[in-house]
């Protein structure tokens, strides 16, 4: 998630260090704060691949500052992450999100598409966080109000997600027409 948000964000323009990790934050610190001895060594092992390039700059009023841009291996590193996502990045909501925030990288409507319906046939399986045996459990059917609003947030989540989905499908697919 972290390698895939510091690509993302550098395929839209060259960013010093802090002003990247403050967009990674912003996307994801609300569930993951990014730490700096998480993010340097993640962008310095992307750097060591060939895949974002580090150029440093006089800094304004204090020490140079390093400026980092997307190589052209970044950008096609980006796009195959994009086209061909792992399981987790469809069925974990913050690796979705993260996902989703570069979707428009991947210029083909068709691979967009693509990905999205995965994300789809995911949410439309049944599922729940709480069971009865094998059978997933509906708010419901829960006695404990706490459990039954977790359930009832999800569902109201999905539906949104859901309706979005079917709807950015749709607009993909008359493009490909």
């Amino acid at each position: 998630m972290l390698e895939l948000a510091i690509l993302g964000f550098l395929y839209d323009a060259p960013l010093h260090g802090y002003v990247l990790r403050r967009h990674i934050a912003a996307l994801t610190g609300h569930v993951r704060p990014v730490a700096e001895s998480t993010l340097y060594p993640a962008i310095k092992r992307l750097e060591k691949a060939g895949l974002l390039a580090r150029a440093t700059e006089p800094g304004a009023v204090a020490a140079p500052r390093h400026v980092l841009t997307l190589t052209e291996e970044g950008r096609q590193e980006l796009r195959r992450r994009l086209a061909d996502p792992g399981q987790r990045e469809i069925t974990d909501e913050n690796h979705w999100f993260t996902l989703l925030a570069f979707l428009r990288h991947l210029d083909d409507p068709a691979a967009q598409a693509a990905v999205l319906r995965r994300r789809l046939a995911f949410l439309e399986e049944p599922a729940s966080f709480f069971y009865d045996g094998d059978r997933p459990l509906a708010a419901e059917e829960l006695d404990d109000p706490f459990r039954r609003g977790v359930l009832k947030i999800a569902r109201a989540t999905s539906r949104a997600e859901l309706a979005w989905l079917r709807d950015t499908l749709a607009s993909l697919e008359a493009v490909g027409r």
